[in-house]
This record gives C-alpha cells, sequence and structure tokens, in this order.
C-alpha cells in the first residue's frame, strides 16, 4: 500500500486565514524588480507581464520545438511512453508551480525558468553533454555545461531580451546537486551575471557554486529532481532494465513517481511557508539523497545504458565536431552547418543583432552551438548524411521486441 504524506493540520488553517486575510508572500519576485538587456522592449502590460513575456519568448523559441526528441535518459528505444525531454519539462514546472501557488511565489516566473531551464540541452542527454565538453574543453580550455548553453541559446543566439531574473533560474538550476536548504542571494544587475556564466566556461566546478537570486529560482531547483527521481524508475521499468521487484529504499519520501512528488512537495511545503529559504527536514532531505544514488546505480550507471553511448555516439561525436569545424575555419559556405545552423540562427535574431557577428565568433563555439542545438534523430541523419559508409551504426530496440 503507498503511503502519502499531508500538511499538517496547523498549516493548512493558517494558510486558510492568510488567504482571507489577502495576506501575500513579501518574498516574492514582482514585476517591479525586473531587470533586461534592453529595459525599454518588451515592458509590461495588463494582458502580458514581464514573466509571462519571458515564457511565450522561450515556448515560441524555435529551440524549443526540439524538447520533443531530446533525450530525457534512454535514448535508444523505439518506446513513445519513455519520456522525452518535453515532457520534463512541463513535469518540472507543474510541480513547481505547485508548490509556488502555496507559497506565494511568482508562478509565471516559476513556468519561465522551468520550460527554458534544459533548452540548450545536447542530444543524447548527459552523455552528449559529457562528450561535447571534453571536444570543447581539449580545443579551447573551455566547458560545456547545458544549463551555461540554456543561458546562452535564450540571451545569445536567440537575442529575446529574456528577464535577468528568468535567466538567472535557469543558469543556476543544477538539478545533479542537492542541498537541503535554499537560500537565493542577491543578484543586482547583468554585469555580475556576465561573470557568472564565465566563471562556469573557464572552471567547470563553478557550476556547483551557484546559488539562485530567487526563491522561485530555488524551487525549481528542487524540482528538477523531483520531477525525474520517480519518472525515471517508472521509464527504467518500461526499458526492462529494472522490474517491478528491484528493491529501493522506502523510507519516508516513497519508492513509486507519484510518492515522491507527492511526499516532497508536502515536506517542502510545510518547512517552507511563510520564510525567505526552502527547506526540507533532514529526513526528507536524506530520502531524496538515497534516492538519487539509488538511481545512479542501478539506472544511471548501468553499462548496458552506457556502452552504447562510450562505443558509437561519442566517435560520432568527435567525427561530427572536427568535420564541421574544418568546415568553419576553411568559410565552407556549402557546409551543412552554414546552411542549417548558421543561416538560421542569423535568420531567428536579425531584427536585434548584426548578421555578421555570429560568424565572426570563435569557431569552436559556433560548431559547439550547432551540436547542442541537434535532436537525437538530427544527429544520427547528420552523421549519415556526413559519412554514409562508417561503421558506426545505433541499433535501437524496437516497439515489438518484447514479441520475440
Amino acid at each position: 500500500m503507498l503511503t502519502y504524506s499531508t500538511l499538517s493540520s496547523e498549516l493548512q488553517e493558517k494558510i486558510k486565514a492568510d488567504r482571507v486575510l489577502g495576506k501575500t508572500n513579501p518574498y516574492r519576485c514582482s514585476d517591479k524588480q525586473v531587470l533586461r538587456r534592453n529595459n525599454e522592449r518588451d515592458k509590461q502590460n495588463l494582458w502580458r507581464t514581464s514573466f509571462v513575456r519571458d515564457t511565450e519568448k522561450i515556448m515560441h523559441s524555435p529551440y524549443y520545438n526540439r524538447y520533443a526528441d531530446k533525450t530525457q535518459v534512454f535514448s535508444f528505444y523505439r518506446n513513445d511512453d519513455i519520456t522525452r525531454r518535453a515532457l520534463h519539462v512541463q513535469l518540472v514546472s507543474r510541480i513547481a508551480r505547485n508548490i509556488g501557488s502555496i507559497l506565494g511565489l511568482e508562478l509565471d516566473l516559476i513556468e519561465a525558468i522551468s520550460l527554458g531551464h534544459d533548452i540548450g540541452h545536447t542530444p543524447f542527454g548527459h552523455a552528449g553533454e559529457k562528450f561535447l565538453s571534453e571536444l570543447l574543453q581539449s580545443e579551447t580550455g573551455r566547458h560545456f555545461n547545458h544549463n551555461v548553453h540554456s543561458v546562452r541559446v535564450l540571451d545569445n543566439l536567440s537575442a529575446r531580451n529574456i528577464s535577468l531574473q528568468t535567466l538567472d533560474g535557469i543558469l543556476c538550476h543544477n538539478g545533479e546537486f542537492e542541498q537541503q536548504e535554499y537560500r537565493p542571494c542577491s543578484l543586482t544587475d547583468f554585469r555580475v551575471f556576465d561573470q557568472k556564466v564565465e566563471n562556469c566556461y573557464v572552471d567547470k566546478n563553478n557550476v556547483n557554486t551557484l546559488i539562485p537570486s530567487t526563491l522561485e529560482a530555488c524551487v525549481v531547483r528542487v524540482c528538477d529532481m523531483i520531477s525525474y527521481l520517480g519518472k525515471d524508475r517508472q521509464d527504467a521499468k518500461k526499458a526492462q532494465l529494472i522490474n517491478n521487484k528491484q528493491v529501493f529504499t522506502e523510507g519516508v519520501i516513497g519508492t513509486e513517481n507519484a510518492q515522491i512528488i507527492n511526499n516532497l512537495t508536502v515536506n517542502i511545503i510545510e518547512n517552507s511557508y511563510g520564510k525567505d529559504y526552502i527547506m526540507l527536514d533532514k529526513d526528507h532531505f536524506h530520502g531524496l539523497k538515497t534516492a538519487k544514488d539509488e538511481n545512479y546505480a542501478l539506472i544511471y550507471n548501468d553499462e548496458s545504458i552506457n556502452k552504447s553511448y562510450n562505443e558509437n555516439i561519442k566517435p560520432m561525436f568527435y567525427k561530427i565536431y572536427y568535420k564541421l569545424l574544418k568546415d568553419v575555419k576553411d568559410k565552407k559556405k556549402n557546409s551543412v552547418i552554414y546552411k542549417h545552423h548558421i543561416k538560421f540562427v542569423n535568420n531567428i535574431r536579425k531584427h536585434y543583432v548584426e548578421e555578421s557577428s555570429y560568424t565572426d565568433e570563435e569557431p569552436n563555439q559556433i560548431v559547439v552551438d550547432y551540436i547542442a542545438s541537434m535532436t537525437d534523430d538530427y544527429f544520427i541523419d547528420l552523421y549519415s548524411y556526413l559519412f554514409p559508409e562508417d561503421k558506426y551504426k545505433i541499433k535501437y530496440v524496437s516497439y515489438f521486441d518484447d514479441m520475440k
């Protein structure tokens, strides 16, 4: 029998009383605090507030479409029920908005951060991220990280004048680094923000030191983990990587997706309502860490998953990277990187940035931008196009393999 915790009766009564009195959260981020690179553009109005504008800019970005064919965890399965990154960002948004609504936070800011937080993610999930970072680091000494690149997509490649608060939430989301308590730190201007971004390029460990500047971003950060802990277990069962008898530690958060979401949500609300920080109690934080460690041991570090990444996807990344890098350095205008990427970037930001500016950027960065923007299927098709006779091939688990 699955167990679901509930809010204490005392807190429920307090929340109801506060609502009757019309109390608002003094720690929420308001429209008055919004900063943009161009504060004369994108001013709020009655029907499109500041963070609604950010959300819509993100959702209408052509990069947003590509979530639908980007790996969350499982890459090589023909199975429409296994989570792709498009569903992941929606789940983060839903869970975070649920918590944020009870805490009295700015829900449109939560939605904007949630929907944009992985928009710079590579094909093939964290394996693709790792391979691309290795390539960039070997050529330039700089590091690639998907949350940093998500900022680059929205702030530079698309040049959409997204607010500082949304960009900072995206930069600092880091769903791989759990904490018991999240306290936002002050962020006053883009100069400080830009330095935070640059620090992540030059030292890969700086990503783990990032602290969000709003409570809304703190909520998204913890909900990134909540959204995938149980969902990845569901997907692992669908992929037949684990079975229904697999032993996970029950603890206070439970083992199933619905339990994990409910019980962590309730505990965050119980420990965070009316406060200027987001917090889990000691037992629930331990449960979250334990669940994450078990997912790594039983799912993410599984040899059958990583074997195909290392034996096929990694060399494919390397061959594509250096072919495209040569084309950029040689200014080969009939190359696919010019026709499918450089032209594309110039077109989506032509009203905001001079067209020549993108081709003036460092060639490795242009190649990284292109590869990171690819969906899984596009990457595979591009490899076949560039190297039609090559030995590296991807074998997918089909819809009907379980019929054999």
